[in-house]
């Protein structure tokens, strides 16, 4: 397995979606580099696990998994010489409070879920360590009561305190100093205490300088009376913080002791949120458990890729029964290579335990490896072309490919002559097939298919496209190679039938009739000529009726010409004499409506909103119109048929 397959199947947008899902930073590493297994012990271990898990959520959706937040620093910090802050110690009994919780959760969930609930018991319950970090912080600071001498010291601090207030409002009172003090109040400069003073009055009020107001005009000064109870102040304060740094060391040092219970509880914790995130994802898609198999096979009934959410087709695809290689042929846009890309991307899911959007019944064999080549692929950095660049991953994939290996080959032997592509394609399958790869191709060489239909080995499939609505309908139909549909599509857009026919003649040395291709049933093409008929009728006794020409014929009309016995489509008209533009193949001929017989009308050769220029324009026409549409071109002139 390797990131460039993961990346063109879509397998690293199946890890982001299931990191969405997890609620811890640890849980979200941990689905990110989540891969494919070849174990089928693991793997069915896996599947297990989640299909557990979407049956806790069935009983309780809020799983207590948090507090991991943090953790991994707290680790780091362990065994330096520095004890832990009072808010990392903070975060540790989250943690511990996290895990109790944990433990509560599980305990009833044994009779539906006894794989994932037993996990609970590699953490191991703390109390002593929680009990001690609860009892020496409160509200986030080490609390007075943590130790005997801090709780002395704290006590010292509150009377000197007392007894400095004390001090600085008998100064404040006294006839010494108050009539120099811009204001009788008291504040603090770099944690000492100051009385305000009047510049002018400087040399007035004996003592310390430690501020001035931003105008210049008030004075912070520090009386000298109390700068002895201040110092005092200092030195009772740093007392205080060495006594807390001992209760920091004692709290860090019992952690550091539960380092290994700590750690296991930690990888449990991000296991659980790995889980759960994977369970809720597979919840989302409507996951199913699959049969694990060692043999490379591979049953999907009704599978929905992940990716496309309500907007999937289901597809049955099947591959590794009686055949190993799966061919599948069919138009552009059909779904050819998401079909190939759903297998790729369900055996990835399947081989990292995840439940897949499939039906009942379904299974998937283990590949060792899963080889790719979809799409351009083309190198700016090596300066290949599409073809090339496709060569050099096709040469890859036969040094690798062996017999438990899944190859997803997309559009193979495009990008060069048909003949010799064609060619090649077919040896790289035989070549992929003789070391017994198990193969998903996608082509459009009817050859290939011919290929596949005489090869043991191999199986033809193809993409439905509805005729009628000219849309693919995105269904994988196994047993049947399909056509490419041009020339079905080109005629229901309105290419004459003759030149379909020789078109089909040129290409399969076979005659065709391509008039009556949608017209299966005689009664039908009775009723469609019909009405033609009696609408042809309806429009000319309108037009004879008239004073001013009435239109007999529509724009796109297929008319015959009865005076030369050509065949052409209506353009434009009819003008005062009830005459119309014909276009007959490269010109444009005015002819009388009495001289014209509708051959098909244009409702039943366009759809709606047909882009009629593309058959009375030239190609150069229609760029130069797009162009002048943006901007103006000098010296370009457009004259319009009249």
């Amino acid at each position: 397995m390797n990131e460039q397959t993961f990346t063109v199947l879509g397998y690293d947008k199946i890890r982001e979606e299931i990191a969405g899902f997890a609620l811890t930073q640890s849980g979200r590493v941990k689905t990110r580099e989540m891969q494919p297994s070849t174990n089928q012990k693991q793997i069915e271990s896996w599947q297990e696990e989640v299909y557990e898990a979407i049956e806790i959520l069935k009983i309780s959706s809020s799983v207590p998994i948090h507090g991991l937040e943090g953790m991994e620093m707290i680790l780091k910090g362990f065994y330096k010489g520095v004890p832990l802050r009072a808010e990392q110690l903070v975060l540790l009994l989250s943690f511990l409070e996290t895990c109790n919780k944990i433990r509560r959760f599980m305990k009833d969930k044994e009779f539906v879920a006894p794989r994932v609930s037993a996990y609970v018991y590699g953490i191991e319950e703390l109390p002593e360590l929680a009990a001690e970090i609860q009892r020496c912080i409160r509200n986030g600071q080490i609390d007075d009561y943590a130790s005997k001498e801090l709780l002395k010291v704290r006590k010292q601090i509150g009377i000197q305190e007392e007894r400095l207030k004390e001090k600085l409002n008998q100064l404040l009172k006294s006839a010494k100093i108050k009539p120099y003090l811009q204001e009788a109040v008291i504040s603090q400069r770099n944690g000492r205490y100051v009385v305000p003073v009047k510049k002018e009055y400087r040399g007035k009020v004996r003592g310390s300088v430690l501020d001035t107001s931003a105008s210049g005009s008030t004075l912070f000064v520090e009386p000298e009376e109390i700068g002895f109870f201040q110092d005092q102040m200092e030195w009772l304060f740093l007392e205080e913080q060495a006594e807390v740094e001992k209760v920091l060391f004692h709290l860090t040092g019992l952690a550091e002791e539960k380092e290994k219970e700590i750690r296991m509880a930690m990888e449990t914790m991000a296991h659980y949120d790995f889980l759960f995130a994977k369970a809720k994802y597979c919840r989302s898609i409507d996951g199913k458990k699959v049969k694990i198999h060692d043999d490379p096979v591979i049953v999907f009934n009704e599978a929905r890729h992940p990716l496309l959410g309500e907007k999937a087709v289901p597809l049955r695809i099947e591959i590794g029964t009686d055949y190993h290689a799966l061919v599948i042929t069919g138009p552009n846009t059909g779904g050819k290579t998401v079909s190939i890309k759903i297998a790729g991307l369900l055996i990835l899911m399947a081989q990292s335990g995840l439940l897949l959007p499939v039906g009942e019944e379904s299974a998937a064999g283990i590949f060792h490896k899963v080889l790719v080549d979809i799409g351009d692929g083309q190198s700016i950095e090596q300066n290949l072309s599409t073809f090339s660049s496709r060569i050099v991953n096709i040469i890859e994939i036969l040094k690798e490919a062996n017999d438990k290996t899944l190859v997803l080959l997309d559009e193979l032997g495009s990008g060069t002559d048909p003949g010799e592509g064609m060619g090649l394609a077919t040896a790289i399958l035989e070549n992929l097939n003789n070391k017994g790869a198990t193969i998903f191709a996608t082509t459009h060489y009817s050859e290939i298919k011919d290929f596949a239909d005489h090869h043991e080995d191999f199986m033809n499939g193809s993409m439905e496209f509805n005729l009628e609505t000219l849309k693919p309908t995105y269904r994988l139909r196994i047993g049947k190679g399909g056509d490419s549909q041009a020339f079905a599509i080109a005629l229901k857009l309105g290419i004459h039938p003759k030149l379909l026919e020789r078109a089909h003649h040129i290409t399969y040395k076979t005659d065709k009739d391509y008039t009556s291709l949608f017209v299966d049933d005689p009664a039908a093409l009775k009723e469609r000529e019909q009405q033609i008929t009696a609408n042809r009728h309806k429009r000319q006794k309108s037009f004879k009726a008239s004073k001013k020409p009435v239109k007999v014929f529509e724009m796109g009309d297929s008319v015959h010409v009865l005076s030369t016995g050509d065949l052409g489509v209506i353009f434009k008209g009819p003008d005062s004499q009830g005459n119309y533009l014909v276009q007959i193949r490269e010109r444009k001929i005015e002819v009388n409506y009495k001289r014209l017989k509708l051959n098909l009308p244009a409702s039943e050769l366009y759809p709606e909103d047909y882009d009629f220029s593309i058959i009375f324009e030239s190609k150069e026409h229609r760029k130069l119109l797009n162009r002048m549409e943006k901007k103006h071109i000098e010296e370009s002139i457009i004259r319009e048929d009249i």
